[in-house]
Formats: structure tokens, C-alpha cells, sequence
């Protein structure tokens, strides 16, 4: 079976949340990417809302196990401003190498989602395996459980069945 493994980022908590319950109910390692300028405050929630709608890229640091280990990464963010969370984007940009299929899932207020999932593909120039979005709202009161695991199995299943693409000279059926 593919390794997986599920990189994040979160702000409030929530985002950590949701990946402590997905690695629990599958038995996935996780990683966390930290900002190196913490954000607190107010001022901390207007530079959220600036750098994602500037795209910026924050200075960040990765703690957890060797992406470029893993077949999959699971990639779990916030959506801030209707657009990806500016810690992922950075990551994203740095690791792109080590990513060799994604999956992305969101946390949102509520909407935004599918921005995010667009900018991931843009940065990586593939489209995700798999995409999924979750409100706080689903994460605080645990309704999530249920989508998540389901999600979870069925990453697992379309992970064993991707394959890379070969040249038609590596392939067995060329002639």
C-alpha cells in the first residue's frame, strides 16, 4: 500500500484538530509547517488576510517525516480570504519536488475551498488526487468524523490504483 502521509498548517487549532482525527482513525504520520513570524492579535489576523490575498509566501519551517518519502501527502489548510493559507502556499512552493501525488482538504468558515484547491494545482502544475473542504463549524462539533474517514479509505484506494505515467518505451505492451 502507498504511504501517506499528512502535512499542516493551522492557525486557530482547528485545521490540527481535524488532522489528529485523521491520523487516528487511519494510523497516518503527520507533519506541521510553523511560521518563523508567529501571528497573535489582531494584527495577526490582518496580516492573514493581507498576505492571502497578496499571495505572499512567509518564511516557514517544516517539523515532521521527509515528504519525498511518502507516495501521498495529504495536504490540510485553512482558507483565509477565500484563498489558500499563506503558510501552505510557501510549503507548497519549497517541497513541490517532494510532493509526488496530493491530496488537499480545507477548513473554512465557508467557502473558498475550491480556490484553494486551484492555487495548490497551479503552484504544482498537476491537479490534486483527491480534494475535500470542511467548515469549523463540522470540526468543533465532530459531525466531520463520518466524511473524513470515508475520505481517508477512499484516498487510500485511489493512491494504490494512480500510477505514473511511462513512456510508451518503458511500457511492457510496447513493441
Amino acid at each position: 500500500m502507498d504511504k501517506i502521509l499528512v502535512v499542516f498548517y493551522s492557525y486557530t487549532g482547528t485545521s490540527r484538530r481535524l488532522v489528529q482525527l485523521l491520523c487516528s482513525q487511519l494510523d497516518w504520520p503527520s507533519g506541521e509547517i510553523v511560521e518563523e513570524r508567529a501571528r497573535s492579535g489582531a494584527s495577526g489576523t490582518l496580516r492573514c488576510v493581507a498576505d492571502s490575498l497578496l499571495r505572499r509566501q512567509p518564511r516557514i519551517r517544516y517539523q515532521g517525516p521527509d515528504p519525498g518519502g511518502f507516495g501521498t501527502v495529504v495536504l490540510v489548510s485553512p482558507i483565509w480570504a477565500y484563498r489558500l493559507a499563506s503558510p501552505m502556499r510557501s510549503f507548497v512552493a519549497e517541497r513541490r519536488d517532494d510532493l509526488q501525488q496530493i491530496a488537499v482538504v480545507s477548513v473554512m468558515g465557508g467557502s473558498g475551498a475550491p480556490n484553494a484547491v486551484a492555487e495548490i494545482g497551479h503552484l504544482l502544475g498537476r491537479a490534486p488526487l483527491l480534494a475535500t473542504a470542511f467548515t469549523t463549524r463540522e470540526v468543533d462539533d465532530g459531525s466531520c468524523a463520518g466524511r473524513l474517514e470515508a475520505f481517508g479509505h477512499a484516498l487510500q484506494a485511489a493512491s494504490r490504483q494512480a500510477s505514473p505515467v511511462r513512456p510508451a518505451s518503458w511500457s511492457p505492451l510496447a513493441g
